[in-house]
Parts: C-alpha cells; sequence; structure tokens
C-alpha cells in the first residue's frame, strides 16, 4: 500500500476516536498478514459487541453485517500499528478484460471502502433510516471543513432490485434534499421510464452525501466530491448497499465508478459487470454527460445509444422483460 493510502487510514482511525470509537474489529489474523506475521500484544480475543444506538462502527476488512465473534483491539492500538487495510478490489464479471483488479495506487479510499456502519432495525427502510440518522451527523465529513451542511442521503424503495449510485448532490438536490431532481435527475427520469420503470421502483444514491462547497459565493456552481469527500461518506454508501441488497447496482460516472473501487475511465470501463459486495455492478454514463453530449453535433446519439446498450444489459441482469420496442430504440 503507498505512503498517501497509508496516511489515509491513519486519519480515518484517528476520525474515528475523535468520535468516540474506542475499539476496532478484525478478523483472525488480518494483523498478523498485514504485519507480517506478528500479533501485536495489545489484540486479544473477545466477541464484538453492538456499537451503542447511534454510533458507527469500523470493521477492518469487508464482511456480511453479521458474523461470527472475532477479536477486538483498541483503535488507538490499531493506530500505533500503522498496519494498513487492503483496499476493496474488484474484478470483470463479465465480457471483456477492462477490470484493474484493484484501486488505483495513491487513491485515498482504501480505509473507508474496508469500513461498514452498524445499524439496528427490523426493516430495511429502519436500517436505512437509522443509517441516514448517523450519516447526517458524520464526524468524518464535518471534519473535513469542504462539504456543505446540508446532507442529501438517497430516495427510493429499500427492496428494490436496481440500485444507482451518482457522485454528490448539487445545486438542486441540496434545495429539495432528494438526490437527482436536477437536470440530469430529469434525464435519469426519462431513462428509467424507458426502461418501464418508475423512481420509486429503484434506490438511487450518491457516493457523497454532501455538496461539495466551493469558495465564494457559490450560487448554483457545483463540482465533483474529491478522494478525502468520497472517503468520508464511502461506508455509508457501502452499507446502504449491504442493506438493500439489489440485483443490481448501476454506477454512474467516473466519481460513482472510482468510489466503488472499480477503475477511472467510464468509456474503457463501461458496458460490462464488475463485482462490488457481490453484487453486479453496470459501469454507464451519468446523465449530465448526456446532457453535454446533447449540446454538441449529432445530438448525443452515440453516448444515448452506448447508455441505452448499459441499460438493457441491466434489465436482462434483473430479470426484467425486454420488448422489441425496446430493443430498437437508436437502431438505425
Amino acid at each position: 500500500m503507498s505512503l498517501e493510502a497509508k496516511g489515509m487510514l491513519k486519519h480515518y482511525l484517528e476520525q474515528r476516536l475523535l468520535a468516540g470509537e474506542t475499539h476496532v474489529g478484525v478478523r483472525p489474523g488480518t494483523l498478523e498478514r498485514m504485519q507480517g506475521g506478528r500479533r501485536p500484544a495489545s489484540m486479544s480475543p473477545g466477541p464484538v459487541g453492538r456499537a451503542p444506538q447511534g454510533r458507527a462502527s469500523m470493521v477492518a476488512e469487508e464482511a456480511p453485517p453479521t458474523r461470527p465473534a472475532q477479536p477486538m483491539m483498541t483503535t488507538k492500538s490499531f493506530l500505533e500499528s500503522t498496519a494498513p487495510v487492503a483496499a476493496a478490489t474488484t474484478r470483470t464479471m463479465s465480457g471483456g478484460s477492462a477490470a484493474t483488479g484493484r484501486a488505483p495506487a495513491g487513491v485515498k479510499l482504501a480505509a473507508a471502502a474496508a469500513a461498514r456502519i452498524e445499524v439496528t432495525g427490523e426493516t430495511k427502510a429502519e436500517k436505512l433510516a437509522a443509517l441516514a440518522s448517523i450519516a447526517e451527523k458524520s464526524p468524518e465529513a464535518r471534519a473535513l471543513g469542504t462539504l456543505r451542511e446540508t446532507m442529501v442521503f438517497a430516495v427510493g424503495n429499500p427492496e428494490a432490485q436496481i440500485l444507482f449510485i451518482g457522485e454528490a448532490p448539487g445545486f438542486e438536490e441540496e434545495r429539495q434534499q432528494e438526490p437527482f431532481v436536477g437536470p440530469a435527475g430529469q434525464k435519469l427520469t426519462g431513462i428509467l421510464k424507458a426502461m418501464g420503470l418508475e423512481r420509486r421502483d429503484v434506490y438511487i444514491s450518491n457516493i457523497c452525501k454532501f455538496r461539495p462547497a466551493m469558495e465564494g459565493n457559490q450560487g448554483t456552481s457545483n463540482r465533483a466530491p474529491n478522494d478525502a469527500e468520497m472517503a468520508s461518506c464511502l461506508p455509508y454508501v457501502l452499507t446502504e448497499i449491504s442493506i438493500i441488497q439489489p440485483k443490481v447496482i448501476v454506477a454512474l460516472g467516473g466519481v460513482a465508478c472510482k468510489g466503488l473501487g472499480i477503475g477511472e475511465g467510464v468509456m474503457r470501463l463501461r458496458g460490462r459487470f464488475y463485482d462490488v459486495q457481490g453484487i453486479p455492478t453496470m459501469v454507464t454514463y451519468h446523465p449530465s454527460y448526456i446532457l453535454r453530449e446533447e449540446k454538441l453535433a449529432g445530438g448525443g446519439i452515440r453516448a444515448k445509444r452506448e447508455c441505452w446498450e448499459d441499460m438493457m444489459k441491466v434489465m436482462e441482469k434483473a430479470g426484467m422483460p425486454i420488448n422489441d420496442k425496446q430493443r430498437g430504440y437508436f437502431q438505425k
């Protein structure tokens, strides 16, 4: 792991310590593997206790929400060990060889990609509501000082078969406190309609839960979140995925693609499924890209056709029927 990634892990654990998270759970053998076989003296076996209500629990490796008892060690000791946490890996699930296998070196998402939030609730809706409450107070996001105050969590059906993930809320999303309600959101709604779906049929989220701030009078101007901003919110997104357990995830654009650990370069990666938490994930264009292409010569036909090809693969993966009219879109 690069020094930059190690630094990000250290920063993340420091933020958890400041937030009152005194212990970190690790799988047996994890510390030995990360430290070349050495077992920290401060590490002692014990069951994983449920985190107090409203408090996040950081897990050192990706794992199902419930699992057998595992060793615990103090967050401070884990910090002092300076042991790297492995970045989340992805692989191509079908077609081509575009997956890079690991997030690019130096990406500041390694620690966040290994974290999950422990929430309580009987139903998916209750668990998501509890997660949103925790996210709104997020000490990691607040500590950065580069994100605005209003949280825009997610919208849609907790039982959805398809989960869309974008980049970050913009002016309209912040104003209405709902993702994808501006011009790009209207384009996404149009795509859903062509699929035979409505917004209430799917679940829509963003890699970053807060609108990235800009210096001066920001007005309606927006910007993409940086790595640190994505990392501060990524545990919430990964927990959303683990709660909803959709049949398919759609990564909309480069920010979502990078944040989920798939890689960089939408044109290179689109059109194929990748594995994110065991769920097939399609990479495709962000609706805002399609809007920009529509203003150029040709009206963005290429981008719209390629995006629709991706969506038909998503429909097939989700077990949705595709009629002749849908298959005929954009055919000459």
